[in-house]
């Protein structure tokens, strides 16, 4: 059976390949939990919405959930603002996940041969302004490919 896809032939705009080590305002485009024996995990996809200059690429990562990777899990989900009642409950919606803003930080490694994002540090989205001042800095001299 064919299906057809009406994007397939665009290139997909990654992080990996388009996005530089930084901060970033993003909004959550989809999250999608994986489940694996020994690391179970969310499969986050952010869209960038600042810097202007990357508007429209995507980031895409995990956020393990381990017991002893809850931490950085429930970082995200506070400073995002996730449902004050569900997170109180111990509860994701993978649902209420999307359209999620907030800032994210992150930067690129290598995990045995494999190329991949490390979400560092996230921030409400209110916080945007006061730490797009680091990125400047940091992303000063870092090409950007399409």
């Amino acid at each position: 059976m064919r299906r057809y896809f009406e994007s397939l032939r665009q290139a997909d705009v990654s992080a990996i390949h388009s996005v530089p080590d930084g901060i970033f305002l993003v909004r959550v485009d989809r999250a999608q939990y994986r489940w694996h024996k020994q690391k179970p995990y969310y499969e986050i996809r952010f869209a960038v919405l600042k810097p202007k200059h990357l508007t429209g690429c995507f980031m895409t990562g995990r956020l393990y959930c381990t017991p002893r990777a809850m931490w950085k899990l429930s970082w995200f989900l506070r400073d995002f603002g996730y449902d004050a009642e569900l997170l109180g409950k111990n509860e994701i919606d993978d649902k209420a996940l999307i359209d999620l803003w907030g800032v994210v930080k992150v930067n690129e490694v290598t995990v045995h041969g494999i190329s991949m994002l490390n979400f560092d540090g996230f921030a409400p989205a209110a916080r945007w302004e006061e730490l797009s001042v680091f990125n400047e800095t940091d992303t000063r001299g870092s090409e950007v490919s399409s």
